[in-house]
């Protein structure tokens, strides 16, 4: 299967001009032969709290079924960080879109981020379940950027769910741009998982976000990678039998001491 990652800047505020950009990147990875296309976090609104307060939408608006269309019209599946809105409570959220435009999967960040000059618990309510779906050979976990930090979810998603290939989008900030690339490895790795983080670029609210988007064998192997500062589109093919030959080699899976932890 051929994969992409769409490393963009977002216009903050702008759906529709967000929308059209996501639609430019998709045409571009199906000229590219990609199968699936993965975009960054908040792609419908920018990554700004006020912003997203004001144009957040219900899951069937906004941005959602827009990208069902796309999807169809190009017959592609699309990963993409959206905003949603239920009642009172907005969640930061990613939608997973297959090539007849139906919505596999829809997951609710649960790691929500407090680290200045952000804090999303001001915004956003927290997600309470961790998402999986399946596509051909493959078992897709969800993931959106602060995740990263906490091993606990791709672990839980890789032994529980069977998870094969993590997702990851994000909107991370520049100044920590080495903890990015070391985090989305050591989640590769320490699961024997593809990942494919697509990371934005450019400046919201304040915060420069620091590109680096990637797409990570179950070995650690980079086999695609962005610069920090442009947008860009990037590919890989990711194969099954590539991660049945790196699990067959060391099995932690089979050494784990779950009588321990």
């Amino acid at each position: 299967m051929r994969v992409a990652a769409a490393q963009i800047t977002c216009a903050p505020g702008d759906v529709d001009a967000n929308l059209r950009k996501v639609r430019d990147f998709c045409e571009r990875a199906k000229n590219a032969d990609a199968e699936l296309i993965v975009f960054p976090e908040m792609t419908d609104t920018g990554y700004s709290m006020p912003l997203i307060q004001k144009h957040a939408a219900a899951w069937n608006e906004g941005a959602v079924p827009k990208l069902q269309q796309i999807a169809k019209e190009l017959s592609l599946t699309i990963v993409c960080g959206v905003s949603e809105r239920e009642g009172v409570s907005l969640y930061n959220a990613q939608a997973i879109v297959d090539p007849a435009g139906e919505i596999l999967a829809k997951y609710r960040k649960t790691h929500l981020v407090a680290a200045a000059p952000l804090d999303e618990r001001s915004c956003f309510t927290a997600g309470d379940k961790f998402v999986s779906c399946k596509i051909d050979d493959f078992t897709f976990g969800l993931t959106i950027c602060y995740d990263l930090r906490f091993p606990e979810i791709c672990r839980k998603l890789a032994v529980e769910h069977g998870v094969n290939i993590f997702v990851t989008s994000s909107a991370w900030p520049f100044v920590r741009i080495e903890h990015l690339r070391v985090l989305a490895l050591a989640r590769a790795m320490e699961n024997q998982c593809y990942l494919i983080l697509a990371n934005r670029v450019g400046t919201d609210g304040g915060v420069t976000l620091c590109g680096s988007s990637a797409i990570l064998d179950p070995y650690g192997t980079i086999l695609a990678a962005a610069p920090p500062d442009r947008e860009e589109l990037i590919y890989a093919d990711i194969r099954r039998q590539n991660l049945d030959f790196v699990r067959r080699g060391m099995a932690i899976f089979e050494h784990r001491r779950s009588d321990l932890y």
